[in-house]
């Protein structure tokens, strides 16, 4: 049985669509920026159709993403993770935001929790390996939680804990927190769990490491990431 058309009964053209789902989510624009954005190109929508947009849409833009590389990772040899995590605040309550990288800087997935224990490491790597496989090695901090986790997964050997080797995931957290003071911050946990995973899959999606590229290489690539998010979702 074929799916029903994601764009079916709306009126607005599905690059439209894109456009805002995509500056929305990969730029730190309010809602509101991106309403002006596209009023410049002559596109008369509201914020909140912005914002209705990017609910409906982007976990589905970030889902195709996700299936599209998935398997182009678990392809890879020699693919070492690096995990961290960064506290959030929610209404004043410390929460948690867990990470995993790959070791060229794309994040495979991200995970909030209330806590950092053992619990909680624990089911951050088995929702992480089960996506994308066991990888054959990690990088963290000096947090205990992950190496009561990574022993009761049989991994504690292949652990790497040292100054500096966890700076993929360090700076990883950079673009998000971008992104989280243009926002003024999250007030569900539901709702930090939900953009934070779309964030990374659409981040991914672009290059990023332009300073490790000439200027040519670096236009194909940006040409190439545009022409593939333009035939998402595509019937």
């Amino acid at each position: 049985m074929t799916q029903p058309a994601p764009f079916r009964y709306f009126k607005t053209s599905p690059e439209i669509i894109r456009l805002a789902v995509m500056l929305y989510i990969r730029f730190p624009l309010s809602l509101r920026n991106v309403e002006d954005l596209l009023h410049e190109r002559g596109i008369e929508i509201s914020h909140e159709t912005v914002r209705f947009w990017w609910n409906r849409f982007g976990p589905m833009f970030a889902a195709e993403i996700r299936r599209r590389r998935v398997d182009r990772m678990r392809a890879r040899k020699h693919w070492r993770w690096h995990l961290d995590e960064v506290y959030v605040k929610i209404n004043g309550v410390t929460h948690y935001l867990w990470r995993a990288v790959d070791h060229e800087g794309e994040v495979l997935e991200s995970f909030v929790t209330l806590t950092r224990d053992r619990k909680a490491a624990l089911k951050f790597l088995k929702k992480s390996m089960k996506r994308h496989g066991r990888p054959e090695g990690l990088v963290t901090d000096r947090l205990r939680s992950y190496g009561a986790a990574l022993k009761e997964l049989g991994r504690g050997d292949d652990r790497e804990t040292g100054r500096w080797l966890n700076n993929r995931a360090e700076n990883s957290h950079l673009p998000f927190r971008r992104r989280e003071r243009a926002m003024l911050r999250f007030r569900r946990m539901r709702t930090l769990q939900k953009f934070a995973s779309i964030h990374a899959s659409i981040h991914n999606h672009f290059p990023t490491e332009r300073h490790l590229q000439n200027r040519q290489d670096y236009k194909l690539y940006r040409a190439a990431a545009l022409a593939e998010w333009r035939s998402l979702l595509v019937a």
